[in-house]
């Protein structure tokens, strides 16, 4: 089970209830959302937490609440949750972060992380990333960890998503 991962600057950790609020205010802000067709509201971002709590305690590994080592603010999350890609099992890797968190490379930091950690550790199945093709910032991360494209759909909100993989 993972326990946590440290950084040069960063402690990923399992998420608590005690994230939850913190969390919620992150994933229903709407510039956090804007490259979201359908963004979360308060009751889908409390089930979206619920259903990642429920990830760990199945999987024993799930996303990872993300704080700065000298501030104890909740900055965001990082982490792979095992999804079915198109009949095959693949860890999906996701990093959303508060605003004010932006433009500090903490995205790739903990998503990097979070990838060595899973090819070390799940190594049975591959790691996946789906970006919106309009959000250029996360797809820039994608590129600074080393992913490549996969394949491009259109999800079942009608936006079109990059998959990739390394």
């Amino acid at each position: 089970m993972l326990t946590e991962i440290k950084t040069e600057r960063l402690l990923l950790r399992p998420f608590t209830e005690a994230d939850r609020q913190e969390m919620v205010a992150i994933e229903t802000d709407p510039r956090t959302n804007r490259f979201r067709v359908n963004p979360p509201d308060e009751p889908a971002a409390h089930r979206m937490f619920d259903a990642w709590l429920a990830h760990w305690t199945e999987h024993g590994y799930g996303y990872l609440a993300v704080r700065d080592h000298q501030d104890p603010a909740l900055l965001g999350m990082s982490g792979v949750r095992l999804r079915d890609f198109q009949g095959e099992k693949v860890l999906n890797l996701g990093y959303r972060f508060h605003p004010s968190a932006w433009g500090k490379g903490y995205a790739v930091e903990a998503a990097s992380a979070s990838v060595h950690w899973a090819e070390r550790e799940l190594a049975q199945a591959p790691v996946l990333i789906s970006v919106n093709v309009i959000n250029k910032p996360s797809l820039r991360v994608v590129e600074r960890l080393g992913f490549t494209n996969y394949e491009e759909v259109t999800d079942e909100d009608g936006a079109v998503v990059r998959n990739f993989r390394r």
